[in-house]
């Protein structure tokens, strides 16, 4: 997992969503895919499609790309084409303003921020926990990297999990 990478993500899709667009792609790993379907059933972004450097077709985006379907085969990924895969998101806009307005790293490549169950209820709440300011604004969320794959600080509290804080979006 690289926070460096991370950064550069979080900062790209923060400058496609206040440049309008519909449509972007990032690196695909297993972390930034994580991150990503996190931030999908957040609410943020409405689609996340793995695929190649060329965007693909809308249907795609619309449903899920069996691949029993002749026509449109899914792509294999192979070693020749790893590093060519791309993650494309759909951003989302409500009243045309976009849905992820704000995306910055809590953790840093320098600096890796870990928290315990009592650290984030306190977080949640609203109020200071060690150097992380609480989440006071309304649909602001925090996701973290648990053992049992990333999840929004909500949830981790609900299930008593910790782990380390990787960005706060609204």
């Amino acid at each position: 997992m690289s926070l460096v990478h991370l950064a550069n993500t979080c900062s790209h899709l923060q400058n496609a969503s206040r440049a309008r667009l519909g449509l972007t792609s990032i690196p695909d790993t297993k972390f930034h895919l994580g991150l990503m379907l996190a931030l999908q059933n957040g609410g943020f972004i409405s689609t996340v499609v793995r695929g190649g450097p060329e965007p693909p077709p809308p249907h795609k985006l619309l449903s899920h790309p069996s691949s029993s379907d002749p026509s449109h085969p899914i792509e294999p990924v192979t070693r020749h084409n790893i590093s060519s895969r791309r993650l494309w998101l759909g951003l989302k806009y409500w009243e045309s303003e976009p849905v992820l307005s704000r995306m910055s790293l809590v953790s840093k490549p320098t600096r890796r921020i870990w928290m315990d169950v009592s650290g984030l209820q306190k977080v949640v709440l609203g109020k200071t926990s060690g150097y992380v300011k609480g989440l006071t604004r309304t649909g602001e969320c925090m996701y973290v990297s648990t053992d049992r794959g990333i999840m929004e600080a909500r949830e981790c509290v609900e299930r008593k999990l910790g782990g380390m804080l990787i960005c706060r979006v609204r």
